[in-house]
């Protein structure tokens, strides 16, 4: 293996992904020479050229930098691309992201935050909490954290945030201090074949967890009792049997106030500005590290009453009487779940209309039930075609695999240029059927983001 150490010019296959960047930003941080490929443009491939670093869009060996010491790839890269084959055949050193940011952190303290869902947000509050507070650590989120409008960060303090991704079995290259398993849902079947598979990994990644480390897990996780770690705590939104959990919980339009029990400690009114109760539940576990970890009640409070989320994780687009339009990642049935949920609670009243992209088609097969379930929770509901990935289509697998199964009379399959013409003819929020206003949600994890904003514009028009 190589020594990270020794490396100057690094050249990402793959540069666009949220974990890559993260990594292009870290070695561009420490003064090495960073390039990098990807399929499309996107604004974080911008945000980084705008760095100072070089992405090319065309897998062309001409744009291919050859004196390249260290070839960072992501598994989503195909087996057939051109320069990735080229620097395969040519010897060069070729790392997985997960190889890189276990070399990286082998000698940190390292908090890990896993799961099937909720893990990006946790990490990030951890993250965010431990710079606000000035405690410090390095940081390499699966999101932009909307307070910094970055994914990672660094710092002197030898502490590494880390958010640990099941995919691939990528997080089985770490090594935790401090582990979190927020849940274990079957999903990525097409790379572990079974969710029995699923759960051994889960269960391995504990078994990660250093001398003296901590496993803070969700409470009621299948196979919970299979997780083996030198200290364990459980967290849950509000089951006492949890070691860690919320209580005396308020809302105020989007807004919670609560209180954090942790064992024999108590941190009181926490305020957190972010929507749905499950993020409720990711606080405290964020909350539980940074109590763990010696920082004061007053820093822990103001840091999560200042933390304005993550990007695309329950990201408020508008917000007022009429109209709330939420826009997420949700791309599981059981983030779907929480999403609708967690709108729902805090805008009730609202005609809840829900435009969702299905991501992968062996996703879509493997759960078009479950969506179909969930997503009847609606009011209304659209459909985008299934955005492929790294995919190939699968016969007979569409967006209508998913609408067939659900039993709600309000739904449709429409494509991008539909669905803003749609948007156009919709009445607003004061005129809905209910009469209390509109409660639009854009969710899934493929290119629908690029609609956040053309939707926007179109509701402000009104």
């Amino acid at each position: 293996m190589v020594d990270i150490k020794d490396i100057n010019k690094v050249y990402f296959l793959g540069i666009g992904g949220i974990g890559m960047s993260a990594l292009a930003r870290y070695f561009k941080f420490h003064g090495k020479e960073v390039s990098g490929y990807d399929k499309t443009e996107t604004p974080l491939t911008k945000q980084l050229v705008n760095e100072g670093i070089p992405v090319h869009y065309d897998d062309n060996l001409e744009l291919a930098p050859k004196d390249a010491q260290l070839i960072v790839y992501t598994p989503a890269i195909p087996k057939g691309h051109t320069e990735f084959m080229y620097y395969q055949q040519n010897n060069y050193p070729l790392l997985k992201r997960s190889e890189v940011l276990g070399a990286i952190t082998r000698s940190s303290f390292n908090i890990c935050v896993a799961g099937t869902h909720g893990k990006t947000t946790i990490t990030t509050m951890v993250a965010h909490i431990l710079r606000h507070s000035e405690y410090g650590c390095n940081a390499f989120l699966g999101g932009i954290a909307v307070n910094y409008n970055s994914n990672y960060w660094s710092n002197e303090r030898d502490t590494c945030v880390v958010e640990a991704d099941e995919y691939d079995r990528s997080f089985l290259r770490l090594t935790p201090d401090v582990a979190v398993i927020s849940a274990m849902d079957p999903d990525h079947l097409d790379i572990y074949g079974t969710t029995a598979a699923m759960e051994d990994a889960f269960i391995e990644f504990a078994g990660k967890i250093k001398p003296g480390g901590v496993l803070i897990s969700k409470f009621g996780l299948p196979r919970g009792k299979d997780l083996k770690a030198p200290n364990q705590l459980t967290y849950h939104l509000n089951n006492t049997q949890a070691d860690i959990y919320a209580s005396n919980i308020q809302m105020q339009h989007g807004t919670y106030v609560f209180d954090v029990q942790v064992k024999d400690w108590k941190l009181t009114n926490v305020v957190l500005n972010m929507g749905g109760l499950h993020n409720i539940e990711n606080v405290i576990a964020a909350v539980a590290i940074a109590h763990r970890l010696g920082i004061s009640d007053e820093k822990i409070k103001a840091a999560v009453e200042a933390f304005r989320g993550v990007r695309r994780r329950f990201e408020y687009v508008i917000k007022d009487k009429q109209i709330t339009f939420v826009d997420d990642y949700a791309h599981h049935p059981e983030e779907l779940r929480a999403l609708i949920t967690g709108a729902k609670g805090l805008f009730g009243n609202m005609k809840c209309t829900v435009l969702f992209q299905p991501h992968l088609f062996t996703r879509t097969r493997d759960l078009a039930t479950e969506f179909a379930e969930v997503l009847d929770m609606a009011d209304e509901v659209v459909l985008l075609p299934i955005y492929p990935a790294r995919e190939l289509p699968i016969p007979g697998v569409t967006s209508n695999t998913i609408l067939d199964k659900m039993k709600n009379d309000h739904k449709q399959v429409l494509n991008k240029e539909q669905l803003l013409q749609w948007v156009k003819e919709q009445p607003g929020g004061s005129s809905t059927n209910t009469g209390n206003g509109w409660l639009l949600i854009t969710a899934g994890a493929g290119d629908i983001d690029t609609l956040v904003q053309p939707i926007k514009q179109i509701i402000e028009k009104k």
